[in-house]
């Protein structure tokens, strides 16, 4: 086998595409050959510089959203997984602290290790993976469409903690990604009114097709105060959380999924407390909310695939992370096919 190729950072500003030698699985560990990686807001945080240091060690091949097949495997591991198609978690659990042994992967206390931001990604003809963290899908699943199983994952955690009702009023705040994708998941749960809140018309449209019953501006939804039981916010704009906020009824859930950066969520302490409302946040997915997401995958109620709008090669990757955050409102979720 020749090189494999990958993508690097090595450091806000500067990549460059190397090929080395393929990367040979340790014990425990699969070697998969990527069929798609997903590029996102946070990928282009750590090219741009603005994340967290905490969260990110370069140089680093990001990619932490991907999909493909089981192409070797290391000393442990069964020979029968070899050519299947799968995804797998990002974050490294340690799966023996506290949080780990109560199902909570994505609050690990062992310390933050995770795909594509302090260990190698999937941009990149090959990433390396522990088996313990690897979803198998089904043997003709659409690959491209599974590498958003990993925001999928993110957003099937938030609905499954909030418990949403039948009959219920729900609202989704912000229309990219995160919001259509959780837009599929709540249409499934039969709500009374489900309304997409998104300054951009193209991305509502969408949001109705996948089971929207209504759709505002942020000025319009100044009308809506008060009004849905559940608001869920996928956004991470200054203004999303605090907007979520004053939806949601009296005694009303809120859950955040946003990125926000420090101080921007502008929360009102006196609106939480006079309206009791309860507040929730979501970072990455554990295990459970991935398994879930798979499962609505492979049954057809996620349908990912259709927010794919630009796909692009490995050579391309600076052109392809220039897209995303761009502003350009038809712009969906964009893919490194390597």
């Amino acid at each position: 086998m020749s090189g494999s190729r990958s993508v690097v950072v090595d450091s806000p500003g500067t990549h460059r595409l190397v090929t080395g030698e393929v990367p040979v699985p340790g014990p425990g560990e699969v070697r998969v050959r990527v069929a798609a990686a997903g590029i996102c807001m946070s990928d282009r945080e750590v090219y741009d510089g603005h994340r967290d240091p905490a969260y990110v060690r370069y140089p680093v091949t990001p990619g932490h959203e991907w999909a493909g097949t089981v192409e070797a495997v290391g000393a442990g591991v069964g020979e029968e997984l070899i050519g299947r198609r799968t995804v797998a978690e990002g974050f490294r659990a340690c799966g023996t602290c506290a949080r780990c042994r109560a199902g909570d992967t994505s609050l690990c206390g062992g310390g933050y290790e995770e795909t594509g931001f302090t260990v190698p990604g999937a941009f990149a003809d090959h990433v390396v993976a522990p088996v313990r963290l690897l979803h198998l899908l089904a043997d003709d699943a659409d690959l491209r469409a599974a590498a958003l199983l990993e925001p999928a994952a993110v957003v099937a955690g938030a609905v499954r903690a909030c418990r949403p009702e039948p009959g219920d009023r729900v609202a989704v705040v912000g229309g990219g990604t995160l919001g259509l994708l959780a837009v599929q998941l709540l249409a499934a749960t039969s709500p009374a009114e489900l309304a997409v809140i998104d300054p951009r018309a193209e991305r509502t449209v969408l949001a109705r097709e996948f089971g929207a019953t209504g759709a505002a501006t942020p000025e319009e939804a100044k009308e809506l105060h008060g009004r849905f039981d559940l608001v869920v916010e996928t956004a991470g704009a200054p203004s999303t959380a605090a907007a979520a906020c004053r939806l949601a009824r009296r005694g009303g859930q809120v859950m955040l999924t946003g990125m926000f950066a420090p101080g921007a969520t502008g929360l009102d302490p006196a609106l939480l407390t006079l309206n009791q409302l309860t507040v929730r946040s979501v970072f990455g997915a554990p295990s459970a909310a991935w398994a879930f997401a798979v499962r609505a995958f492979t049954s057809g109620v996620l349908a990912p695939g259709r927010l794919i709008t630009h796909e692009f090669p490995l050579e391309r990757f600076g052109e392809a992370v220039a897209l995303v955050g761009g502003g350009d409102p038809r712009t969906g979720k964009v893919l490194l096919r390597p």
